[in-house]
């Protein structure tokens, strides 16, 4: 049985969307469950929309991801390079051969030309083909427009007649007439080679056994096919993914949101999350569960288990998934992984302290299990590092507005300051004793405090709460709130762009 080989290809022309990860998931997938090697080729043939910036972020996020590569750019390889732009020598040579054997000529049309048969054949009902101008010029014709300062492309000889069929693993069989197929361009007039072209000859020349790609491409894949035949290449396994769509069945765009990687990333998403949702899009092991680590996704992985239905990308499903891997993951990891977005809050300095990294590490370990994302869990820790946070608006009116609320946070506080040792247990039993003494429920002292403290209606155990911030910072908050509350004062607006409490 031959060894797996597959690829992930991608154009510099942008940041790695939802979409690319997936196709470079599914094939690190299939060559990790079978032993294979995964390839990374950059396709940087587009001279005007290709940027090294785009190939270092394309990178970083394979990396953070961590869908490294067997062969391709840093580490090299058998089949290098691995970068289209350094192997424009193997392009021309198969034109050259192309155009020897007859299948394939030199075409002397101009782009307005071109761009006036499109016009004609928009306005007469036809579809946009190229008519074959230059199919058989002679070379006395070739040498008169050449003449005339004409840089030629390169087309491909498509035959008029018959069918080119794709025998795909998701799709079947799929079948295209090949009077639909116009001479597509293999080469463009600055010499660099188009992607049909460029991609069958590097697909054959490192290897690679399967092709498993978007289902947008499945229309190029006759074409590509054609050039199979033609320079005497065998077919690899073609296997086209089902499309990610949006919730109203549209195409995945920003308007719906993240779509990017380093987005994700940006808002505080873990790459387990992000790999485990990917995974699911459009491919579904054989129970139903929906929260599965790495190790089990390529224990179980098949191209045979991928629908051929489109997926329709929920970011609350992978919002979802993510909070999982926040609550499950070892504390170490999330500490981690949250210190970059402490920091870049001012939670903690850019070279945190031992007491910065303890408080850290305890008040994640406190209140991961209520948080999302990382955005999310470094904005439920905040208020354990800095004290200028504003109360929430629809706690003060329902927990400071009550009649003898000021006058049972002092005497909670005067209660708190002679609490030995000052720890949960010590802070519950006290706050419960002094509710039985002043008559009221336990509630109309705990929820006060809460807000008091944190500013805050909801989070973690209020006591645990308290241990953690320490003596000093609850007697100095209970005191602000009891000012607050007798100077009458409104609450105060919500701090902008913080989230609902």
């Amino acid at each position: 049985m031959e060894k797996v080989r597959v690829r992930f290809a991608p154009s510099p022309t942008g940041k790695l969307h939802i979409g690319g990860a997936r196709t470079a998931l599914f094939n690190w997938l299939l060559a990790r469950h079978t032993g294979g090697t995964f390839v990374l080729r950059i396709e940087d043939t587009d001279l005007e929309r290709s940027t090294r910036a785009s190939v270092d972020q394309i990178i970083a996020s394979l990396k953070w991801l961590g869908l490294d590569w067997d062969e391709g750019p840093e580490i090299g390889g058998e089949y290098g390079p691995y970068y289209q732009s350094q192997r424009l020598h193997l392009y021309e040579d198969k034109a050259q051969e192309l155009i020897e054997k007859g299948l394939a000529y030199l075409c002397y049309c101009t782009p307005e030309e071109l761009a006036a048969k499109r016009e004609e054949a928009r306005r007469t009902g036809r579809p946009p083909r190229y008519d074959g101008r230059c199919r058989n010029l002679s070379e006395e014709e070739c040498a008169r427009l050449a003449a005339e300062g004409r840089q030629p492309v390169i087309r491909f000889k498509v035959p008029e007649t018959g069918e080119t069929v794709v025998d795909d693993l998701i799709r079947g069989r799929v079948a295209f007439q090949n009077s639909i197929l116009d001479d597509f361009v293999l080469v463009k007039s600055n010499g660099m080679p188009t992607y049909n072209f460029a991609c069958v000859v590097d697909d054959h020349a490192m290897g690679l056994t399967h092709i498993i790609r978007a289902e947008e491409h499945l229309s190029n894949t006759p074409r590509q096919v054609l050039l199979y035949q033609a320079l005497g290449y065998e077919l690899p396994k073609f296997a086209h993914v089902p499309m990610i769509l949006a919730p109203d069945r549209s195409k995945l765009s920003k308007r719906h949101g993240a779509t990017s990687v380093e987005e994700f990333r940006e808002q505080g998403y873990l790459k387990e999350g992000i790999i485990n949702y990917l995974a699911l899009l459009g491919w579904s092991p054989e129970g139903t569960d929906e929260i599965m680590p790495l190790e089990r996704i390529v224990e179980e992985f098949s191209l045979e288990r991928i629908s051929k239905n489109a997926a329709i990308y929920d970011v609350k499903k992978m919002t979802w998934i993510n909070g999982h891997y926040l609550r499950e993951l070892p504390l170490e990891r999330v500490v981690e992984e949250a210190l970059p977005f402490l920091k870049k809050e001012g939670l903690i300095g850019a070279e945190p302290t031992e007491e910065e990294l303890e408080l850290a590490t305890a008040s994640i370990a406190l209140t991961r299990d209520r948080a999302k994302t990382l955005v999310e869990l470094t904005d439920g820790v905040s208020y354990f590092f800095k004290d200028d946070w504003a109360y929430d608006e629809k706690g003060v009116r329902k927990h400071f507005a009550s009649a003898g609320t000021a006058e049972r946070l002092r005497q909670a506080r005067e209660r708190l300051a002679g609490v030995e040792p000052f720890s949960a247990e010590a802070v519950e039993t006290a706050y419960r004793t002094l509710a039985a003494e002043l008559g009221v429920k336990a509630a109309q002292l705990i929820h006060p405090t809460r807000l008091a403290v944190s500013g805050r209606t909801i989070g973690p155990g209020l006591f645990e709460l308290m241990a953690l911030l320490g003596r000093e910072k609850c007697l100095a908050r209970l005191d602000r709130a009891v000012a607050f509350i007798e100077a009458g004062l409104p609450a105060p607006e919500q701090a902008e762009g913080a989230p609902p409490m």
